[in-house]
């Protein structure tokens, strides 16, 4: 994995309040430049990484826009382009191909979701905007043996996507067209 900047300024401190810490939290994920992993922020803030999730969810109840991706967690960004939804089916074994299309069409892949029969809509976010971003992403599902989202609705889903322009939203459409993942 490539090295990234992470502050220098964000040191362990093993003795913070929940309080302060919560805040050192906060301010880890303003500052990175990625998506942190649980563990990374544990290391930086000298607790576990149970704590770090603890964290995150009390966080979150008080309203802070913190989205767990499967690279880590960032603080969730303002759309900065425009917005579309897709629906597409495919096999688990296709997930690599519909992943590079959309990325190399340019739009980032904002989430996956499931409508499941029993737990209604199911969400992931995987905000993946690049190649390596995907092939990070893969080698997690690899490395975990995880099933995918659309696994439990035979290979049907929805993606949102965002771009910067309009052309880039039709290229991402017509790359999914021609695969024939694209449910019209």
């Amino acid at each position: 994995m490539p090295t990234t900047h992470v502050p220098s300024s964000l040191t362990p401190d093993r003795a913070a309040a929940p309080e302060a810490r919560r805040a050192r939290l906060l301010d880890c994920l303003r500052q990175a430049d990625r998506p942190l992993t649980g563990g990374e922020l544990a290391a930086l803030l000298g607790v576990s990484r149970q704590i770090i999730v603890q964290d995150i969810a009390v966080l979150r109840a008080r309203g802070a826009a913190i989205t767990a991706t499967p690279r880590g967690y960032q603080l969730a960004s303002p759309a900065t382009g425009l917005r579309a939804m897709v629906a597409v089916r495919h096999t688990p074994a296709q997930t690599a191909d519909e992943l590079f299309a959309l990325v190399d069409a340019g739009v980032e892949v904002i989430d996956v979701i499931v409508d499941h029969p029993l737990y209604g809509e199911l969400r992931g976010n995987l905000r993946l905007a690049s190649r390596a971003d995907v092939e990070q992403f893969l080698d997690a599902v690899s490395r975990t043996r995880a099933h995918l989202l659309s696994e439990l609705t035979d290979g049907l889903h929805v993606h949102t996507l965002e771009a910067r322009s309009l052309e880039a939203l039709e290229r991402a459409r017509n790359a999914l067209r021609t695969r024939g993942y694209l449910i019209e």
